[in-house]
């Protein structure tokens, strides 16, 4: 057993304990050796990675790997840091809104205590005000918790379990369980645990693609390596990844958070969570107007105490223009409505576990896409084949072997031989799993183009077993098998055409075997061309009758016959060329940000319409550091189109933070542990479903839980309904506000010693009859020129000029029916104003109306609002049918309170006569008149061209 200082300086480090670059000393791994830095683990041979881990061919002992655990700690992901239940409860009363009110309600619980003899109606005012916060905070935190609960449910993709050798026995154990210095079995299609160094590899290559971004397969060897870094060398495994092709062992040198999963991880634990546009929009609208509702109540109150009113009736009148002014009912709308648009997003298959988020991806102006996984399915397809001079298309794509491969009578000796060269297995649907590929890709690709000939390929392998073979090495670029047919051993060869073509004499063209020329070696290499230019990956195929078997993978493939090129590619998903044009249309900049070949993105870009001019801006990684931060601004802010390659963590994390610093609002799509630390960044990240990794899916706030950017394309255009939505129902809510507070200010400069609406009628109007009517407006359907609109202009506020315009004019029109019914029962009753109290019956019936006719207005307002510019009633007037039954269930509310003789104790009010509903209903129906004709006048002008773009800082 190795002491504890062997092992923290070999396998791994104590929890906490950090090295002087940042990374734990578990990840480097070295020989011991008395005074001298530890070499790096990729750099050891095999012998010296069990010397420096203290492990052995064996594996541990079970007691050794106990210890160790107990050492390092389970190989897991620490859990990313998230509020306590009740913080993000109690975080709900910091709302502007919710202080405002948190205060006025204090204020007037010291009003009553001050008062002699103390008013039981301030206590119950205080009380009201208290619920309404509390409300609030309750339907805000229910419809956050709900939707980051469901996220929860998605699986993570670390494995659960692996194979361990064990005191010399192979075991299978949780994931878990793995500490520094296990040895590992790998073969293809297993998931690695952990960060490993390959002690034996048998044609061993893996996926890398959630840590780099590249979807092809790499190989891996057990050699030592001269590399920088593990990431870069070509013999260690990492947690994550997967085993493509081949067999191997490998020794375990970090685990958990020590592993680049987890440095990733720790990388984006500490990117900042941006706020999303409507948090900016809404905080500033929340100061301007807490502070115009305190400053008018300010004035008020030193108004009445000008005028003799007594402190704590000028307070109570003050407190009453306050809470007139403050929408109570806006963060229950606001939180009640982006729920309304998750729900609508969970059933287009985007599942949004923010609610801010729904309204944040409707005003995105840029995404930075990924490529693999994303834009395309992440399943090798082939899609052209030239052999003998001709070229063979091959339709479908994905592993079902469905689709058609034009004169497939030909191509049966050149499919055969790959067939016969891979390792892979096409296997069938199974569950709710489609067809998928037990090993590497490529060759999994092949069996499916194969099958789709009518060859049976599982069949063809049995009858023509393999008796030898020379694994791929990254060095050769080639495999061969020696196979055993009805005919003789054949070898059987495939690579990189170049490789494969230097070692061939011969060709079969026009279906007879032909010496392999100048002419016909120039054919080869510019069917080669042609495909790479179409960004295809290429394999060359050969064959050769073999008498003795031969030793060497030298003597083996040398004097071989060309059969042909097959041409792959990572197919594009079907539905986002159109979601890509959607897009565009709807004046949505395309970023792609890969870990992929330029080549390789280019060719997915222009197929999916992202790139479409003749010369698209191409940068790479190493591009992107020569850059300092001025030139990356003005590479951004180059027009046309965009494409980064070969990026890493930090490259998109970068590029995300200079378009935020350009004003852009970004969105960011991945799947991979590469990705997360941008999709944290970006004001909206949104993450794949069923492919993408765990830490990718922790790190968004968007789930797709169908991995199609389609979705995407959906969820901006129901994004940008929520925001059009949200204007309505603000212009809904803050025109009744105005009709709330003009009253109460015209009854102090007439010197009417009363106010027209209470403070506890104010209330009931935001909450009883109000918030119904906006939840059924948050609710209206995208209006279908959604996505031909160009993204708002940055500069553009929620409480923009022409919505306040908008709710100036409406709340005018309503302050003028409701100033008259209060002050024509007032006058009618033929009381002086200093004779008028509280108890009074004409004063009663007086205030009754006020809120009645504020309530009966809002009924006509909310569909009046409906639209900007069209006709309510082109729309159809009752097109909405919750917005008719929300609005009715107000005045019925409101009827209540005028009729029911415990509410009419409550809010002091008196019953309405018929004729009194005649005239509120009257005053509506000139409400939405008065709009009509505004909204006629408003399309008499053309449509305003939508603001360009400011400059760049």
């Amino acid at each position: 057993m190795t002491t504890d200082a062997g092992r923290t300086a070999h396998g791994g480090a104590r929890r906490g304990d950090e090295a002087p670059n940042g990374r734990t000393a578990q990840a480097t791994g070295a020989v011991p050796s008395a005074g001298e830095p530890a070499p790096p683990v990729q750099r050891l041979r095999a012998d010296e990675v069990f010397t420096a881990f203290g492990g052995s061919p064996h594996g541990l002992s079970a007691g050794e790997a106990r210890a160790r655990q107990e050492t390092y700690g389970p190989n897991e992901l620490p859990r990313p840091r998230r509020k306590g239940v009740w913080r993000r409860f109690l975080a709900q009363f910091t709302d502007l809104f919710a202080l405002v009110l948190i205060a006025a309600s204090a204020l007037t619980f010291l009003a009553y205590a001050l008062q002699d003899p103390r008013d039981v109606g301030n206590l119950q005012l205080a009380f009201a005000i208290l619920g309404v916060v509390v409300l609030n905070a309750v339907i805000g935190f229910v419809q956050e918790y709900s939707a980051e609960r469901t996220a929860q449910t998605l699986q993570a993709m670390v494995p659960h379990t692996c194979r361990v050798l064990r005191d010399g026995e192979r075991l299978e154990l949780p994931s878990g369980d793995l500490v520094p210095g296990d040895l590992v079995a790998l073969e293809a299609g297993d998931a690695v645990s952990a960060d490993c160094r390959v002690v034996e590899a048998h044609g061993l290559s893996v996926n890398n693609a959630p840590l780099t971004g590249e979807s092809s397969a790499v190989a891996r060897v057990a050699e030592p390596t001269a590399t920088d870094t593990a990431l870069e060398s070509r013999n260690c495994v990492f947690m994550g990844t997967t085993v493509v092709s081949g067999s191997g062992k490998a020794v375990v040198y970090a685990t958990g958070a020590a592993t680049e999963f987890g440095r990733i991880f720790r990388l984006t634990d500490e990117a900042p969570r941006q706020k999303t546009p409507l948090q900016r929009e809404v905080a500033v609208m929340a100061r301007r107007v807490a502070a115009l509702a305190v400053a008018i109540g300010a004035g008020m109150f030193a108004l009445r105490l000008q005028t003799g009113q007594p402190l704590v009736s000028a307070f109570v009148f003050a407190l009453g223009v306050m809470v007139a002014l403050v929408p109570e009912g806006l963060p229950a709308t606001l939180s009640v409505s982006l729920a309304i648009g998750v729900r609508r997003m969970a059933r287009r298959r985007a599942l949004v576990k923010k609610l801010l988020a729904v309204e944040a991806l409707g005003s995105t102006t840029v995404v930075c896409t990924d490529k693999t996984g994303t834009l395309t399915q992440a399943e090798m397809t082939v899609t052209r084949i030239w052999s003998g001079g001709g070229w063979h298309e091959v339709s479908g794509v994905g592993y079902a072997p469905v689709g058609e491969v034009s004169d497939a009578q030909d191509l049966r000796d050149l499919l055969l031989s790959a067939v016969l060269c891979t390792d892979a297995r096409l296997v069938p649907p199974a569950a709710a799993d489609g067809w998928r590929v037990l090993g590497d890709t490529t060759e999994g690709a092949i069996l499916v183009a194969a099958a789709k000939t009518g060859l049976h390929t599982a069949a063809e392998k049995e009858a023509s077993p393999r008796v030898g073979e020379f694994p791929f090495d990254p060095v050769r670029k080639l495999m061969s098998t020696v196979n055993r047919t009805a005919d003789g051993d054949v070898l059987c060869v495939k690579g990189a055409p170049q490789e494969v073509l230097a070692r061939c004499t011969r060709i079969r063209f026009d279906g007879t075997d032909q010496e392999l020329g100048p002419r016909l070696r120039d054919a080869v290499v510019a069917a080669d061309d042609t495909m790479a230019g179409r960004g295809l990956r290429v394999l060359g195929v050969a064959v050769r009758p073999v008498g003795e078997r031969p030793g060497t993978a030298e003597q083996a493939e040398s004097d071989l016959t060309f059969l042909g090129l097959i041409g792959m590619l990572d197919p594009p998903r079907p539905e986002v060329a159109e979601a890509v044009r959607a897009c565009h249309r709807a004046g949505i900049r395309i970023v792609m940000l890969t870990g992929d070949h330029p080549l390789t993105a280019e060719a997915i870009a222009r197929r999916v319409g992202i790139v479409t001019g003749p010369s698209p801006t191409v940068v790479t990684g190493p591009g992107l550091d020569s850059l300092d931060d001025a030139a990356l601004d003005g590479l951004l802010a180059r027009p046309g189109q965009l494409l980064l390659c070969r990026v890493s963590p930090e490259h998109k994390m970068r590029v995300v933070a200079a378009l935020q610093a350009r004003g852009e609002v970004v969105a960011v799509t991945g799947d991979g542990a590469n990705d997360a630390p941008a999709l944290k960044h970006a004001d909206i990240g949104v993450s794949m479903g069923a492919t993408g990794t765990d830490v990718a899916r922790e790190a968004s706030e968007m789930v797709l839980l169908d991995d199609s950017f389609a979705s995407i394309t959906a969820a901006v255009e129901l994004g940008r309904s929520v925001y059009r939505n949200i204007r309505k129902f603000l212009a809904y809510l803050f025109s009744h506000n105005i009709a709330e507070l003009t009253p109460i200010l015209a009854a102090a400069f007439a010197g009417f010693p009363l106010v027209p609406l209470t403070a506890v009628q104010i209330l009931a109007i935001d909450l009883g009859s109000d918030v119904l009517p906006a939840l059924a407006l948050g609710a209206e359907p995208p209006e279908p020129d959604t996505m031909d609109r160009p993204p708002r202009s940055r500069r553009e506020r929620l409480f923009s000029a022409e919505l306040v315009r908008r709710f100036l004019f409406l709340g005018t029109v309503q302050s003028i029916g409701v100033c008259t019914v209060f002050f024509w029962q007032i006058h009618a009753s033929g009381i002086p104003y200093d004779d008028f109290t509280s108890s009074d019956p004409a004063y009663r019936k007086a205030i009754t109306l006020t809120q009645a006719a504020i309530v009966v207005s809002q009924f006509f307002n909310a569909l009046a609002v409906r639209t900007d510019r069209q006709s309510v009633f082109g729309l159809g007037l009752f097109s909405n049918p919750r917005l008719i039954a929300a609005g009715c269930f107000g005045i019925g509310l409101m009827a209540a309170i005028s009729y029911v003789p415990v509410l009419q104790d409550v809010f002091n009010t008196a019953a309405l006569s018929a004729v009194d509903w005649a005239v509120l209903t009257g005053f509506g129906v000139l409400l939405l008149a008065a709009e009509e004709a505004r909204k006629w006048w408003v399309r008499r002008a053309p449509v305003p061209a939508p603001e360009e773009k400011e400059a760049a800082p």
